[in-house]
């Protein structure tokens, strides 16, 4: 299983309302609707538990994807992935995709 996480901020003029109806009417039902996305959540980021001052990101988005080669070669060229990814490119400002593994 591969883990996928997203790190952004949103862009200027984005709200986090605007953005959070969007991910639960929108996003959340495209991408946990695919075959190959085990979990998706996504989680905002509220505050610094140590130190002071905010936070690098606004959102950190963690999907569990069991066929990651089958999800970037047929997911993710194709109709909805491309239209999630349309919309959400709206909403974030230079978003990171990490492929992340657990240390064991």
């Amino acid at each position: 299983m591969a883990n996928v996480m997203l790190l952004y901020r949103l862009k200027p003029g984005v709200t986090r309302d605007q953005f959070e109806t969007w991910v639960r009417e929108t996003d959340y039902p495209a991408m946990r609707g695919l075959k190959r996305v085990a979990s998706y959540v996504n989680h905002r980021a509220e505050r610094l538990l140590i130190g002071e001052g905010a936070p690098s990101v606004d959102y950190v988005e963690v999907f569990d994807i069991p066929d990651l080669d089958g999800f970037v070669g047929e997911d993710m060229p194709g109709a909805v992935v491309q239209e999630i990814m349309g919309a959400f490119m709206g909403f974030a400002d230079a978003p990171e995709f990490l492929v992340v593994k657990p240390v064991e």
